[in-house]
This record gives C-alpha cells, structure tokens and sequence, in this order.
C-alpha cells in the first residue's frame, strides 16, 4: 500500500497531467487511500476531469470532492437558462435519444433521468452536459440505465 504522502503525490501529478486543467486550482489531501480534492475550477467539465484523474491512479479507494465550480463571471446562468442549454446540447448529440432522457435543472445543478437502449447513450448524455458553461455539478436519478432490451441474447 502506498504511503499517504506518495499517494497525494501521484494524484497531484495526474491532475497536473491533466492539460484541460493547466490553472486550476485543486489541493489534494491522501489519508489511507481516501482522497480529498479541494478548490477552484473554472467549468463543470474541469471539476469531471479532476476526478477522473484521481480515479485513474492507483491506491486511490475512495474519493471526496469538495471542488466548487466558479465562472469567475460574476453572473450565473438562471436555471432556465441552463434547461434551455443542457436540452440543445443533448439534441445536437445524434447518440442520444432525446426523448427518453428528461433534465432537471435545480440551483445549477443538473439531473438526468430516462432510459437509454445502450451504456453509450447514457455515457454520451454524461459527457455532453459537462461542456454546457454554467453548471455547478450533476446526477442521474431513477432508472437512468440502459434498458433491459440490451441484454438480449
């Protein structure tokens, strides 16, 4: 097992690896494979890639994420706003099927809800609203999984 300060030392330089996150500004704390990410980004898609790039190394077991998205605009996008811009970005995606995945835009922050004939679709959805600016975070809500169509042999 790695050592807490090796740990934090392999996250930190995944995240510095990271060249969608040149700038950011994210502290990493490691404590027996549990790690911490704290600090600043700049858009929802840098918050995702900060984790995807503590998950990627190894020893990490577990991971709290205390990363706030902030525009550095000073203006926030109304939830409106935000309804307005996840749906188009979901309808330009041909993988899609735009109806049979509902959004849910509450205080910035955005849940996907439906059901996708394959992972792709859903993946597809995932990645596509992490490039819409303005969103504080996200989840998945319900069934928000491939049907069981998928599996048919």
């Amino acid at each position: 097992m790695k050592t807490n300060d090796l740990l934090q030392k392999d996250v930190q330089d995944a995240i510095r690896w990271e060249r969608a996150l040149k700038g950011a500004e994210i502290d990493v704390n490691a404590n027996d494979g549990i790690i911490t990410l704290t600090g600043w980004v700049d858009s929802y898609g840098k918050k995702i890639k900060a984790e995807q790039a503590t998950k990627s190394v190894t020893g990490v077991q577990a991971i709290i994420e205390k990363i706030i998205v902030s525009h550095g605009t000073g203006i926030e996008k109304s939830d409106e706003d935000l309804a307005k811009d996840v749906l188009n970005a979901l309808k330009w995606n041909w993988e899609i099927p735009n109806e049979k995945v509902k959004v849910k835009v509450e205080n910035g922050w955005i849940t996907l809800e439906g059901e996708t004939e394959w992972n792709y679709q859903k993946e597809a959805a995932q990645n596509t609203i992490t490039k819409v600016e303005g969103i504080k975070g996200s989840s998945r809500q319900g069934h928000f999984s491939p049907s069981r169509s998928q599996n048919r042999t």
